[in-house]
């Protein structure tokens, strides 16, 4: 018998509970009961708890094993792991187990280790994987290892090529925020890539660096789907090609293939999903997306081999970034040909969620993205537009540019962040920016100038 603390007497009669001598809900093959922490609970002949919340049972684990297990907890030499909804993961003779049902096709596994909100395999050969979606094992880096970015660009922001600013003012304007790095878009349309060159040939004496997006996507001149993969490809390729080639005698080496083609029309399937999942994409259109990216890749370095080339991703798109370096379409299939980058950058606005504890699919939990990307792709990770909404107040916004710009800094030298650009230099309003047409916007000016002087880049 036990007593509660409403002094309450629980038994267990053939393989059913009682409370104070009455059945208490349907309960049978019970096996055993358990005051513990102030609750009661039970266990089936199946291995089940069972909680009682005061007018019914509902599922739990023993509650002896604990909450989620600590971040690095591993088996061996633990005997279980919990994740942050409460499942137990084992490994038994090879496979891993969740609840008792296995995880993919995972048989080997000498090592299970739960870190940064994922669970991460290491087979007997030594070789490391991450549990992805769909319950796949994607082959990737020891997470634990500590990567530190290249230093020089981690202080950086966005802008626009037809800012009225001219090319001296731009200078002096980086060079009082302290900035580095200066993002901006560029396609082979004259008047935009000269302006571009103009402001490349300024950076470059000061000791400025210009990131370039090469703002290709998967829609032609005409507003209608390209073709074909091969179309696109083309077209991607002969821009960057362009832009690449008046660029490189600048001293210009970064740049981004492609801004938000994940979210765009005809890619996402529901803005809402957090993109975790393959499927939440257009498995039709994304060969023109594949092609797009690739054709500016190889365009960039057909003209410069050793520029760095990234690829954007906004939210939680790892369904997306996955499947593009895997070569996978989102129907499943393999063997397509793959997109290979030298920077990962995202996207990280407030309203996406914290970008080291990030939701998925469902708003479920969350997980530590530059650390699953550090380990699964193996370069440098650029944080290339971040800020907080539109609606905030200047005083909100100045208090998130110093919170938010102080866990990138304080990550940059383990988790291989290499940039966060702020977005945006001159918003023409207070919707994002710090300045408007020459005048700071005094808190979040402030807020951004002061926290950089007090972080050097090194």
């Amino acid at each position: 018998m036990i007593i509660d603390s409403q002094n309450a007497s629980w038994t267990l009669v053939g393989g059913s509970v009682y409370r104070n001598g009455v059945a208490e809900g349907n309960t049978y093959n019970v096996s055993l009961i358990l005051w513990y922490g102030g609750t009661i609970y039970h266990e089936g002949t199946g291995g089940q708890f069972y909680g009682w919340n005061g007018s019914g049972w509902q599922s739990c684990n023993d509650p002896r094993l604990g909450g989620t297990s600590a971040d690095g907890t591993m088996i061996p030499p633990a005997s279980y792991l919990i994740d942050k909804v409460g499942t137990i993961w084992t490994v038994v003779n090879g496979v891993v187990y969740r609840d008792r049902s296995a995880v993919g096709t995972m048989s080997n596994a000498a090592l299970l280790l739960w870190y940064g909100g994922k669970f991460w395999a290491q087979s007997t050969g030594g070789q490391f994987y991450v549990c992805a979606d769909a319950d796949e094992w994607l082959p990737c880096n020891d997470p634990r290892i500590v990567t530190a970015a290249p230093a020089g660009s981690f202080h950086g922001i966005n802008g626009h090529y037809d800012y009225l600013y001219s090319t001296s003012q731009l200078v002096s304007i980086m060079q009082a925020l302290g900035c580095s790095t200066y993002r901006l878009s560029c396609t082979d349309y004259a008047p935009q890539l000269a302006a571009v060159v103009a402001l490349a040939q300024a950076f470059q004496p000061a000791g400025l660096t210009l990131f370039v997006l090469i703002d290709v996507g998967i829609y032609d001149g005409n507003g209608n789907l390209f073709t074909s993969e091969s179309a696109a490809y083309t077209r991607g390729f002969n821009c960057a090609v362009t832009v690449a080639t008046a660029l490189q005698p600048h001293g210009v080496t970064l740049y981004e293939c492609g801004n938000e083609l994940t979210r765009a029309n005809g890619i996402i399937l529901d803005s809402t999903n957090a993109g975790t999942s393959v499927v939440d994409f257009n498995n039709a259109n994304w060969p023109l997306m594949r092609g797009a990216m690739r054709g500016m890749i190889d365009g960039v370095k057909s003209v410069q081999a050793d520029a760095k080339c990234g690829v954007n991703f906004c939210v939680a798109d790892t369904g997306a970034s996955d499947a593009l370096w895997d070569g996978k379409q989102p129907d499943g299939t393999s063997g397509h040909s793959t997109v290979r980058w030298d920077l990962t950058t995202w996207h990280n606005y407030e309203v996406y969620g914290d970008i080291f504890d990030i939701g998925s699919d469902g708003s479920g939990p969350g997980f530590d993205l530059p650390t699953y990307c550090k380990a699964r792709y193996g370069v440098p990770f650029v944080i290339s537009e971040w800020n907080t909404g539109p609606e905030k107040t200047e005083a909100y916004r100045a208090n998130y540019i110093t919170s938010r710009l102080l866990t990138y800094y304080q990550a940059r030298k383990t988790k291989n962040i290499q940039s966060a650009m702020y977005y945006e230099l001159d918003s023409g309003d207070a919707t994002y920016g710090l300045m408007i047409n020459g005048t700071a916007l005094a808190l979040p000016y402030n807020a951004f100038a002061s926290f950089v002087a007090g972080h050097p880049d090194s």
